[in-house]
């Protein structure tokens, strides 16, 4: 859809969203911890940093999942989206690299404007990289990545809306070592990946890399046109560790990640192909556009997206209780896709979106612990990011104005049954009088918005059973917006194509500054050895959009200034953690409410999405986990997700928003399965993860629509093989959506607004088998 202006851990073999028990703790971490508590830590307890602080899991009072890298692997996770398959409360859409979806608790993370704040933090290393179009990051070589619930602004700053992701890449370490994987399987997929490490207890580097090819999926009958959703994606990453002494350790990360991916199958519900009646899941014909290519871009449908990433990390241990910590990062993104709208052989709807950016990020934090009664930090945070949308059209008059209204010639279909455009039917029916004419626009959005907090949070420890938390973040922001727009008249129509104002070469820009703050409230009680309850209130805000378009005026384009509210979220949270003998787990119920809830909603005029606030809104859910260690070969794991959610019924919400159901939020979650690792002899072994996972009816949109909506869903997954000479060598297979159950990654899109909306099929059944080699 167009979007426009206007620790080292180890999760517990309990699954990986469900529970806190399976895995080893990594030896720094269990020292540390041994070294807090004075003996041996319980090996079903995953360690954590979401507090910034090696914690316990049962020992956070917020909800928290998470998941090593050993667990990724054990899963056969390679990708973000993979993991929303195992958390309760969390759904990550992958439309393509460049227009990711966060879903946490049912509220979306998604917008691609300059303009408008995320609702989730993603973080990488310690830093926020949450715009949309850059946010994207490829999961190889991974310590842990943390899964945090409910609004963390405290902790992980305002974008933390709803909740965070915090991914953690492994960092050097001393000695030799190194790893390379290869696999092949089904659609001509292959993977390389792998790292090598080396160095000393003082300074260490590694290096880590993966590659990923595969074909597309989704045939495309258009001969100008790869087939669609082909992956070619490259990440590497460079990592420098310099630690002197016991006191100070300093980090230095570099990474590139690359995608020159096909396009994406927008395919129409309603237009036919030349193969058939329109199938979300046959073959699609997307030609794009034949004409002007070097404003969208490439001739080809498509996405070319090159991000960098620096971090400099330091961690200082001036005094007994005192700890200097300060993150700083930078990051630019730089991406074009240029995809099919209409989804059909049409020359209609034929787009690029451009999204260029620029992310500066410095944190300084100081951390006191007396060991005893009382631990805290506070400090600063400053964020500036430069970034922008454009968004050009590319398309031929006479298809748009016949698809769009049969203004042309009376009686010529969009597309005719036997696949036929308008364009080249109308160019035949009238002997050649009536041709293709070119036509295109563009408008781009720009967003230059400042972030300067300060924050501290404080855990005060009466007696050893309780734990008392607060936490403020006072933030104020600046946030500055641009907006320009190249919209000629048609030939035909002798107006814009689409109702955007031409700027006539100026680009209009306004700003404003917001102030906030935003508390946290904990509380963690130890019932016994075994069982902590934990009581949570914490506070969450999406950024005010200054959202600017032009509009005409009897003097000329003028700017368009739209002020959409804050939208804030209170959260409040009870449950219980445990690991007792074989059984660990957790349970939670959270309600939350929001006012300005924002919504993106196509306009059926203009075809784009902009920014509405839809007034009042609530959640109520549940989430359970649990993870049974049955023996010492096998682990049992399950979870699941209950939320009761949508938008107020009232007299001042518009009436299409009234019960609506959030985007992408299922009534109910949940995943199961268990793990097998079996040692043969002592050198062998055999290993095998199924898991199988239900996400309930969906809708793709606000209003919901039950036509742009998806049904129940169950995927089943498989990784299994054996290790050998002491986990030196291993084969394995795997299998992804293993019945092959054809399904909805999206609907609606661009095409919704103007009556043919386009659905976008999700992963068939990927299979194949991987070898892997460590020195």
């Amino acid at each position: 859809m167009l979007k426009r202006s206007r620790s080292k851990t180890s999760l517990p073999a309990l699954a990986l969203s469900l529970a806190f028990a399976a895995n080893s703790v990594s030896a720094v971490a269990q020292d540390n911890l041994d070294a807090a508590d004075g003996g041996a830590a319980d090996d079903n307890v995953i360690i954590v940093t979401a507090q910034k602080i090696e914690q316990r899991s049962t020992d956070v009072p917020i909800t928290i999942s998470a998941a090593t890298g050993e667990r990724l692997r054990e899963l056969g996770v390679s990708d973000l989206d993979e993991l929303s398959n195992y958390i309760p409360g969390l759904n990550i859409q992958e439309q393509s690299a460049n227009n990711p979806g966060i879903v946490i608790r049912g509220i979306t993370s998604d917008s691609g404007s300059s303009q408008q704040a995320p609702r989730v933090t993603l973080y990488y290393n310690g830093v926020d990289i949450s715009r949309s179009r850059g946010s994207y990051q490829d999961a190889y070589d991974i310590e842990r990545i943390e899964v945090i619930k409910g609004p963390q602004a405290t902790l992980f700053g305002t974008a933390s809306a709803v909740g965070a992701i915090s991914i953690v890449s492994n960092k050097p370490e001393a000695g030799f070592s190194g790893e390379l994987s290869g696999s092949y399987g089904n659609f001509d997929a292959y993977t390389v990946a792998g790292h090598l490490n080396a160095g000393s207890d003082i300074i260490a580097g590694r290096v880590a890399f993966a590659y990923k090819r595969r074909d597309g999926y989704v045939e495309n009958l258009a001969p100008n046109q790869d087939d669609l959703y082909a992956q070619n994606q490259l990440g590497i990453r460079g990592s420098l560790r310099y630690t002197p002494s016991d006191d100070f350790t300093a980090d230095l990360i570099f990474t590139y990640d690359r995608q020159r991916n096909s396009g994406t199958p927008f395919i129409s519900g309603s237009l036919p192909t030349t193969a058939g009646p329109a199938n979300p899941f046959g073959p699609a014909f997307l030609g794009g556009s034949p004409f002007f290519p070097e404003v969208l871009g490439d001739d080809e449908l498509g996405l070319i997206r090159d991000v960098y990433d620096a971090n400099f990390t330091f961690s200082w241990d001036f005094d007994d209780d005192w700890t200097l910590t300060m993150v700083n990062g930078y990051r630019n993104f730089d991406s074009n896709e240029i995809f099919d709208a209409d989804g059909s052989a049409a020359v209609y709807l034929e787009f690029a979106e451009e999204a260029q950016g620029d992310q500066w990020s410095h944190e300084t934090r100081f951390s006191y612990n007396n060991g005893s009664t009382f631990r805290g930090s506070f400090g600063w945070n400053i964020f500036r990011e430069d970034s922008n949308q454009r968004v050009p059209l590319a398309t031929d008059e006479v298809s748009f104005l016949q698809c769009f209204q049969g203004q042309v010639v009376v009686g010529v279909p969009c597309v005719s049954a036997d696949g036929i455009p308008a364009g080249p039917a109308i160019e035949a029916l009238t002997g050649g009088t009536v041709t293709a004419i070119p036509y295109t626009l563009e408008f781009e959005n720009l967003g230059k918005n400042d972030s300067y907090s300060v924050f501290a949070d404080g855990t005060w420890i009466p007696i050893p059973e309780l734990e008392l938390t607060a936490g403020i973040r006072a933030i104020i922001e600046k946030r500055r917006s641009g907006y320009r727009a190249f919209a000629p008249n048609s030939v035909l129509a002798g107006i814009p194509l689409f109702p955007v104002t031409d700027t006539a070469g100026q680009t209009f820009r306004t700003e404003d500054s917001f102030q906030a703050f935003l508390p946290r409230f904990n509380i963690l009680y130890r019932f016994s050895d075994d069982i902590n309850g934990f009581a949570t209130i914490s506070k969450g805000r999406r950024s005010p959009t200054v959202d600017l378009d032009a509009t005409g005026s009897a003097n000329g384009p003028i700017a368009d200034f739209t002020a959409i509210p804050e939208e804030t979220v209170w959260n409040y949270e009870v449950g219980l953690k445990g690991s007792f003998g074989p059984v660990s787990g957790s349970l939670g119920v959270y309600y939350q409410t929001y006012e300005g809830f924002q919504v993106s909603v196509v306009n059926p005029e203009t075809g784009l999405a902009e920014t509405q606030s839809a007034g009042s809104a609530k959640n109520f859910g549940v989430e359970a986990e649990v993870g049974i260690q049955a023996a010492d070969w096998l682990n049992i794991f399950a979870n699941i997700g209950y939320i009761d959610g949508g938008i107020d019924n009232s007299d001042d919400i518009a009436d299409n928003f009234r019960d609506a159901r959030f985007r992408l939020q299922p009534e109910v979650q949940a995943a199961g399965g268990f793990t097998i690792d079996y040692p043969i002899n002592d050198n062998t072994r055999f290993f095998m993860t199924p898991s199988i996972t239900y996400r309930s009816k969906i809708f793709f949109q606000i209003p919901n629509d039950p036509a742009i909506s998806e049904d129940a869903v169950t995927l089943v997954n498989l990784r299994a093989g054996m290790s050998f000479a002491n986990d030196q060598f291993e084969l394995a297979g795997f299998a992804r959506n293993l019945t092959n159950e054809n399904y909805l990654l999206d609907a609606g899109n661009t095409g919704g607004a103007f009556g043919i909306p386009t659905f976008i099929p999700a992963e068939p059944r990927f299979y194949g088998v991987e070898l892997t080699a460590r020195f």
